[in-house]
């Protein structure tokens, strides 16, 4: 900024400390605030403009499709935030009740093969059991030995004599 010379100044900008204001310097020092403060204005003025003008460059070039999906993102991310973390209370959970359930599979584990060993014991003797003579008749009359699948043989027929 300047500093405002008087005709009777002559380029000395400090005052003794009592001495007094003239009008002349007055009037100079306003007008050196009023040319700052215009130019300052200007100055903002030209800079309002310019971001005005970029930002309306900028709206006018994005898709309204797109201005609308940029205003609902922080929603979005809320929303994704919020299952997000159900997400991981769930998955904390099931870490949880399958900690509890270890030892379960553990002895499903150990008990399952000893059960496939009884079964297959258990069909062995039936197939050696059915190669015995005489078993047969016995599975019959008992129902064992007839399977789901297959029907029981009809009984056989009864002819009737007539008199």
């Amino acid at each position: 900024m300047t500093t405002p010379k008087g005709p009777d100044d002559e380029g000395t900008t400090a005052r003794a400390p009592g001495a007094r204001i003239r009008p002349a310097d007055l009037l100079a020092a306003a007008t050196a605030a009023v040319e700052a403060a215009q130019s300052a204005a200007g100055q903002a003025l030209e800079s309002a403009q310019l971001t005005a003008g970029h930002a309306f460059d900028a709206a006018v070039r994005l898709p309204p499709a797109s201005a609308q999906l940029a205003a609902q993102l922080p929603g979005l991310i809320d929303n994704l935030t919020i299952a997000v973390d159900r997400l991981n209370s769930t998955i904390d959970r099931l870490d949880r009740t399958l900690a509890l359930a270890d030892p379960a599979f553990a002895a499903y584990d150990r008990l399952l093969p000893r059960l496939e060993a009884v079964i297959a014991l258990g069909e062995d003797v039936f197939g050696a059991l059915a190669r015995l003579p005489g078993v047969s008749i016995l599975g019959r009359v008992t129902g064992i030995g007839a399977k789901s699948g297959q029907a029981e043989p009809p009984p056989p027929a009864v002819s009737k004599r007539r008199r």
